[in-house]
C-alpha cells in the first residue's frame, strides 16, 4: 500500500474515533462513556483507540486545540482591521461561546490540565495554543504602546490564559447560573486594567 494512501487511512480512522468519541462525551457525558464504547462505534479495536488517545483526557484536548487553531485563524483575519486590545476581547468571546456549548466538558479538561502527572499536565497545556495566540496580539500591542514592557508578554499571555482557565473551571463547576460571556468580559478587564489605582513596585522584584 503507497504511504499516502496508508496515512490517509490512518488520519481517517483516528477522525472516525474522534468523531464517535465527541458524540458520546455530548450525549452520554464523559464520564460514563468508556474506550470500549468509542471502539465498537468506530468499528476499531480497544488498542486502536489507545494507540491514537493513550486516554480519554487527550480527545477533550484535542477538541480544544482544533478550536483554538480555528479561532487563531478567525482572529488573524480581523487584526488588520481591528486594534489588538479588541481583539483580545473578541478571542474571550468567542472562548466564552466555547465553554458555554461545552460546558460538561469543561470539568474533565480542567482536570487533565490540572493532572497530578506533571507529564500530562504539561503536554495538555502545550497543546493548547492559547498562549502563543493572546501573545501576538499583546505584542502589537506592545508595538502600538499599549501594553506594559516590565514583564515579557510570554508571561502576561500565560497569566490572561490561566485567567480564562480558572473562570471557565469555576463557572462550569459552580457559578453556572452566570452568563460566562459576562464572567470572561470581566475577568479580562481586571487582567488587562489591573487591580490597584497605583501599583507599588515590590523591592527586589525580578521583572521578565
Amino acid at each position: 500500500m503507497p504511504v499516502n494512501v496508508r496515512e490517509q487511512k490512518k488520519r481517517d480512522r483516528k477522525q472516525r474515533i474522534f468523531e464517535v468519541a465527541m458524540e458520546y462525551f455530548r450525549l452520554r457525558g464523559f464520564q460514563e462513556t468508556t474506550i470500549l464504547d468509542i471502539a465498537t462505534t468506530a468499528r476499531v479495536s480497544r488498542g486502536t483507540v489507545f494507540n491514537y488517545y493513550p486516554y480519554k483526557e487527550a480527545i477533550l484536548i484535542e477538541h480544544f486545540a482544533r478550536f483554538l487553531q480555528d479561532l487563531g485563524v478567525r482572529v488573524a483575519v480581523r487584526a488588520a482591521r481591528r486594534d489588538p486590545v479588541e481583539n483580545l476581547y473578541y478571542l474571550f468571546g468567542e472562548l466564552a461561546s466555547f465553554v458555554e456549548e461545552n460546558a460538561l466538558l469543561i470539568l474533565p479538561l480542567s482536570y487533565e490540565l490540572l493532572n497530578p502527572d506533571p507529564e500530562r499536565s504539561r503536554i495538555a497545556f502545550h497543546s493548547l495554543p492559547l498562549v502563543p495566540i493572546i501573545q501576538e496580539y499583546l505584542g502589537k500591542a506592545r508595538a502600538q504602546g499599549l501594553a506594559r514592557r516590565d514583564f515579557s508578554t510570554e508571561r502576561l499571555s500565560r497569566m490572561i490564559a490561566n485567567t480564562f482557565f480558572l473562570t471557565a473551571l469555576q463557572w462550569a463547576t459552580y457559578r453556572r447560573e452566570l452568563s460566562i460571556h459576562e464572567e470572561l468580559r470581566k475577568a479580562l478587564q481586571i487582567m488587562l486594567e489591573g487591580l490597584l489605582l497605583k501599583t507599588p513596585r515590590p523591592v527586589g522584584d525580578g521583572l521578565g
